[in-house]
């Protein structure tokens, strides 16, 4: 594994790196906006580790620039309390997020989570491809066809849609949804499920009569529902 670290503070740098190979995975630092964006387009990572408060760019723009041609799984840095940031970084692509000065073991666990579904989607050798609608999900390709026009999902949009869609007309408990799609269970106060389906809705829009794809069974989960249904 191959993990960019993005982060004007040296000194977390060094001491995040040295946890990061103890455990096996390769790092490779920079220390400004224009830096990360520039190395995490121009190399092939696993995934990317984002300081929100950068010199030249700013972690969030860093990832707007990034998701126009990058779907590379990103874990923000974000500072402690900024609740708003960490909202905005999820809504434009983040796949999760972890409030600084963070530990670096939980920074680890975060990682091999975003790497675990990441990897296993990747190395997916069926050739199964589930129609549903207007959507068209290729498990081998990694990929959602609206109509025939790629959507761009990050990689945790992806894994929310697939598990919602092989419960297809039944209701995914909303720990089970983030246990299946990523890989960790949610914390009192953790939102981040809510902004990848936020999002995902977005993306996905609406049925042709106006109802919702994704319907929210309050106080229990989620569900996938097809048209006419």
């Amino acid at each position: 594994m191959k993990i960019l670290l993005v982060d004007d503070d040296q000194e977390l740098c060094e001491l995040l790196a040295r946890y990061l190979q103890r455990e096996g995975i390769e790092v490779d630092q920079v220390h400004t906006g224009p830096e990360g964006l520039k190395q995490g387009l121009a190399e092939t990572y696993d995934a990317m580790v984002l300081d929100i408060m950068l010199p030249g760019m700013t972690g969030l723009e860093v990832l707007t620039e990034l998701r126009k041609t990058s779907q590379m799984p990103v874990v923000m840095l974000t500072a402690k309390g900024d609740e708003m940031d960490r909202i905005v970084g999820l809504e434009i692509g983040a796949d999760d997020y972890l409030p600084k000065p963070c530990n670096p073991r939980e920074l680890i666990a975060r990682l091999r989570a975003v790497l675990r579904r990441s990897q296993v989607e990747s190395q997916a050798q069926t050739a199964d491809v589930i129609r549903i609608d207007e959507l068209e999900i290729d498990h081998s390709q990694h990929h959602v066809l609206k109509n025939e026009e790629p959507l761009e999902l990050t990689v945790t949009e992806y894994n929310i849609l697939n598990t919602l869609v092989s419960h297809l007309g039944k209701v995914v408990e909303k720990n089970q949804l983030a246990e299946e799609a990523m890989s960790r269970s949610l914390t009192l106060f953790d939102r981040s499920l809510d902004m990848h389906l936020s999002n995902l809705r977005k993306k996905l829009g609406a049925h042709d009569d106006g109802k919702a794809r994704i319907k929210t069974i309050r106080g229990v989960g989620y569900m996938y529902v097809a048209a006419g249904a």
